[in-house]
């Protein structure tokens, strides 16, 4: 479990700003077709959201969060998660 509060300097302009959303949101879209980012939820009121992941490692996750175009302005906590064995999924 991911937990990311984005925290964009005011300095990076209008312009700068908006590439770096549309280029966050085509990768994250692209992770979610790939089967990684297997959940996306926005925290309601702030600029942030909870997501679930599935790869194959805290390496692969790590290197997969550096990658967000965002990276350079997102406050991150992660929870690593085990399988319940009362869940039926």
């Amino acid at each position: 479990m991911v937990e990311m509060t984005v925290e964009l300097p005011t300095e990076l302009g209008i312009e700068r700003t908006e590439a770096l959303i549309v280029a966050e949101r085509n990768y994250a879209q692209e992770l979610q077709r790939q089967g990684k980012w297997r959940h996306l939820w926005r925290v309601t009121g702030r600029y942030a959201n909870v997501s679930i992941f599935d790869v194959e490692s805290h390496d692969a996750l790590h290197e997969t969060l550096t990658r967000l175009p965002l990276w350079p302005y997102l406050k991150i906590n992660v929870t690593p998660l085990s399988k319940h064995p009362s869940s039926i999924d």
